[in-house]
């Protein structure tokens, strides 16, 4: 099992439509830690911590979003790992 970072940056319909939540359950769900939250713009960025296959999963699912989500594109940018977090929070 290898640690990754990544930064995902999430266009389209991803606000109101319990997608920050829906995104920390699964993050719960496979031991990912880090943060989400929307921006002005109307985009969802979240940074993700954990094991890269579980990162892969969670990005697979952030393609599609939660049932009411039309996901336009995911800007996925590479970081590096710093371990920083103990759990997965939504910010406001």
């Amino acid at each position: 099992m290898s640690n990754q970072r990544v930064r995902l940056f999430v266009t389209g319909k991803v606000q109101g439509v319990f997608f920050r939540q829906t995104l920390k359950v699964m993050a719960k769900k496979n031991d990912i830690f880090g943060w989400v939250k929307n921006l002005k713009d109307g985009r969802v960025e979240a940074v993700l911590e954990g094991d890269e296959e579980k990162i892969s999963r969670l990005i697979e699912w952030a393609h599609g979003g939660p049932a009411n989500a039309r996901v336009e594109d995911v800007d996925i940018r590479n970081e590096k790992f710093t371990g920083e977090f103990s759990k997965f929070d939504v910010l406001y």
